[in-house]
């Protein structure tokens, strides 16, 4: 017996869709800005937080214009498993690195610095705890 593509793809896309979803990653995020807990996989920001979204857009095209490899403004390589989802927080939180400080950051309003800040903590190399109060658990 004969499937039809379409139906054998969209098999493929649901099992494949629950396989992504289960992944172990973290669905929330506590802001130390806001003093709020952000819920980054449900509604609007689990599509901003991932690569096609407003926070992985944003990432490439601003922070990945001077963080690139062999990148001439002498900023240093990063991607999204940089650091851990933890770090990519005091990052955001602090604001203290040379970016933040230089006016780098000016060109992102606040809600796209949170949503850079949600796609990497989704996607850094992260030790999201679920027992942890500090990562919303």
């Amino acid at each position: 017996m004969r499937y039809p593509a379409i139906i054998v793809l969209s098999i493929f896309c649901l099992l494949f869709y629950s396989v992504y979803t289960a992944s172990a990653r973290p669905s929330k995020r506590y802001d130390e800005r806001t003093k709020m807990c952000r819920v980054i996989a449900a509604g609007t920001l689990d599509w901003e937080s991932e690569p096609w979204g407003i926070g992985g857009i944003k990432f490439r095209e601003v922070c990945k214009s001077c963080h690139a490899l062999n990148n001439d403004q002498g900023a240093p390589f990063v991607h999204a498993e940089s650091y851990t989802s933890n770090a990519w927080n005091v990052i955001f939180s602090k604001r203290n690195e040379v970016c933040a400080l230089n006016g780098s950051w000016d060109v992102l309003s606040e809600d796209e610095l949170q949503m850079v800040n949600d796609y990497l903590f989704r996607n850094g190399n992260w030790t999201y705890d679920p027992n942890n109060a500090d990562s919303c658990g």
